[in-house]
């Protein structure tokens, strides 16, 4: 059963604790990109826990030692994270990793100006002890920084709990679509989280049924709590398109990393099907809205390939208000990502109302329920004759559908359930 085997009496009462330290490690390493599901969830932990009444602290591991913020420096860094304030020149030691992106030894050096302390590894437990009141919680949402030496640093420091967010087991799940070496260390940190962790926070049930599963055959299983995501749509910002993008004719969107596990191989397949064959004498368009990630030689050649006037386009680094933009006017979300540990893009395009093409993934029925259009991988078929479908839809919400009264999570809703209990 979930949570069996708890280490903690942990309720949704709990009294909050006098303090809160969030690890940032993983926002500061991924600063310049275009943030992921994860790097998302870490900074709206951020804002959020900026603006409850207990004092919140943020930690972030360097390749020199550990940088604690307090209340001044988190504002700051959320400023420098959210574009409102531009990073600062990279410093003296920043600019000896000539190995970082110029981007992250910026943030780096920021975060020392920033700075309430910092310390060396060895000096962690003792800059702790001394900034945070005793009985203070420890949340890390990243995947980053979960290590032996942090564990151990803040329960010597007075640690009261320590909450981890488990975002997904992809890479145990489907470690045929990782890079070398990540389903070992996955398996290592999952070891880390069952001995160290006293809460973990899931984003589904599905996500705490597969975590639950590997940690089982190590031991006792930490007390666990399900709260989907929030979702924050930005408003829609057509200024933000690319310059000459023609909207008009049917279009679809496909967003995410372009990496083996999110099948753009088989869009590819479908396009190439119909424009052998059109149905209505014109392919509509697939917009593939994602960074180019790895081991996806061959659907890059492919992309390569495509000649100018091709209806596929390739776009990246899109801002949140243009993804919005293209998503709302879209005849569909195209999503065929074998595994996902929540699938924030078809939860927002179901927000938007607009159609999702998904795989039947037991994590979008637990959230989306029967809104989507549930289609096998392996059925190229299929895939195409609902593509072509929706391209000669006279509307994209009819009044028996599903989608009119969807109402997606919030943040509030996440942390109505979390601060209840760390």
């Amino acid at each position: 059963m979930p949570g069996d085997g708890s280490k903690l009496d942990i309720t949704i009462n709990n009294a909050p604790p006098p303090a809160r330290l969030l690890d940032i490690t993983r926002l500061v390493s991924r600063a310049g990109r275009r943030p992921t599901g994860v790097d998302r969830v870490e900074f709206a932990y951020l804002r959020y826990l900026a603006q409850q009444p207990e004092p919140l602290f943020a930690i972030a591991r360097t390749s020199l030692g550990y940088v604690l913020l307090g209340t001044s420096g988190i504002i700051g860094l959320t400023a420098r994270i959210d574009g409102t304030c531009p990073w600062g020149a990279a410093g003296f030691y920043s600019k000896l990793k000539r190995d970082k992106p110029l981007a992250v030894r910026q943030a780096v050096s920021d975060l020392r100006r920033l700075a309430l302390a910092r310390c060396l590894p060895r000096g962690l437990p003792k800059m702790l002890a001394h900034h945070l009141p005793q009985g203070f919680s420890y949340l890390n949402t990243g995947h980053s920084n979960i290590t032996k030496r942090m564990t151990k640093a803040v329960r010597a420091a007075g640690c009261g709990q320590i909450g981890i967010f488990i975002h997904d087991t992809i890479p145990l799940d489907y470690p045929d679509t990782q890079r070398k070496g990540s389903p070992e260390r996955f398996r290592a940190l999952l070891a880390r989280v069952q001995s160290d962790a006293d809460l973990v926070i899931y984003n589904s049930a599905h996500s705490q049924e597969r975590a639950e599963f590997y940690m089982r055959a190590l031991g006792s299983i930490p007390t666990g709590l399900v709260a989907f995501l929030g979702v924050d749509l930005a408003a829609p910002d057509t200024d933000a398109l690319p310059e000459g993008l023609d909207l008009s004719p049917p279009y679809f969107v496909a967003l995410g990393t372009i990496e083996p596990r999110k099948r753009h191989d088989l869009l590819l397949d479908v396009w190439e099907a119909m424009a052998r064959n059109p149905k209505s004498g014109k392919v509509p368009q697939l917009l593939i809205c994602g960074a180019r990630g790895w081991g996806n030689g061959a659907v890059f050649q492919r992309l390569d390939a495509l000649p100018e006037d091709a209806p596929i386009r390739e776009l990246s680094g899109l801002s949140d208000g243009a993804i919005t933009a293209l998503l709302s006017g879209s005849n569909g979300l195209l999503f065929p990502s074998i595994a996902e540990g929540f699938g924030l893009p078809p939860v927002e395009a179901s927000a938007l109302g607009v159609p999702v093409v998904c795989l039947d993934l037991p994590i979008y029925r637990e959230i989306l329920g029967d809104i989507p259009i549930y289609v096998e991988e392996t059925d190229c078929y299929h895939w195409t004759e609902i593509i072509e479908n929706l391209s000669s839809s006279q509307t994209k919400k009819p009044k028996n559908d599903a989608r009119l009264g969807y109402i997606a999570p919030t943040w509030k809703d996440h942390f109505n359930i979390v601060l209840k209990s760390i």
